[in-house]
């Protein structure tokens, strides 16, 4: 398995490693260098949390300076633990970037071929995963918690990028930053959702009736289930529980903020 390549900024870890790389910019940001007070300091990026709204907006602001993707072109789903997958257009721009009001509704993942927008999702724990097909221009961002991975969310996003024309043989794939095996335990509730065939490869039994749970091995095992070669899957290697660059859900007991995964296609100078 290949890992990404990550290195950690003042504002955000840029996620590296895909073919083409001039032509894309992807990362996940830390909770460092923002504006937001205890206990969301200081980079949160979520106004569903009880922050402030005027300090996460301008948390947003100094990331879409620093990675020159304005707010304006920045796309959000709602989140809702789902699999529901939207197509972005530049009609799209600008929505849930200063509001919760007009993000896209019941969405967990979007996807799009429009240069100069920025796909975007957040996290505290759950899996950012990430999308690229250098050939056809497509990109994909998701968000996925342990509902949308057993779900099987990356193998959605895998036939939604290649039903618009992604190559399934081209198409990139990087399972980013969240919460370690080590650190997470779930019930037999979760595992009979799991796929028989996967679940000797992602838990570990750990008491009686409970299991760790490998979120991004799981995710990796639906990749290649999906027909994603194995050389084209990256995966990151921090730890969202231990790594302290980051916010936790489980670690700070839910009242923490959170991180914003982003992927994006720069558009052509000159």
């Amino acid at each position: 398995m290949k890992e990404a390549v990550s290195r950690l900024q003042d504002l955000y870890m840029e996620l590296d490693g895909w073919s083409s790389p001039d032509d894309i910019i992807s990362g996940i940001t830390t909770k460092y260098n923002g504006v937001s007070k205890a206990p969301f300091d200081s980079l949160n990026m979520g106004l569903h949390v009880g922050d402030e709204p005027e300090d996460v907006i301008k948390n947003r602001e100094l990331l879409a300076e620093d990675i020159q993707f304005p707010l304006d072109r920045w796309t959000l789903g709602e989140q809702v633990h789902g699999t529901e997958i939207a197509v972005v257009t530049k009609c799209e721009a600008g929505r849930g970037s200063k509001s919760l009001t007009d993000s896209i509704p019941s969405v967990d993942g979007l996807i799009t071929n429009e240069k100069g927008m920025l796909l975007a999702a957040f996290f505290a724990d759950c899996v950012p995963l990430y999308f690229y097909d250098a050939a056809s221009g497509w990109i994909g961002m998701a968000h996925a918690g342990w509902r949308g991975t057993v779900a099987d969310m990356a193998g959605k996003m895998v036939e939604s990028l290649c039903a618009h024309g992604a190559g399934r043989d081209s198409l990139q794939a990087m399972v980013g930053p969240c919460i370690s095996k080590n650190r997470y335990e779930v019930d037999d509730r979760i595992v009979q959702q799991i796929p028989g065939q996967f679940r000797e490869k992602v838990l570990s039994p750990s008491a009686q009736d409970r299991h760790q749970l490998d979120l991004q091995a799981l995710n990796r095992l639906y990749l290649l289930q999906a027909g994603i070669r194995e050389g084209n899957i990256r995966t990151a290697a921090y730890c969202t529980y231990d790594h302290e660059a980051f916010f936790s859900h489980r670690e700070d007991q839910g009242k923490t903020g959170r991180m914003l995964g982003f992927i994006g296609m720069k558009e052509a100078q000159g």
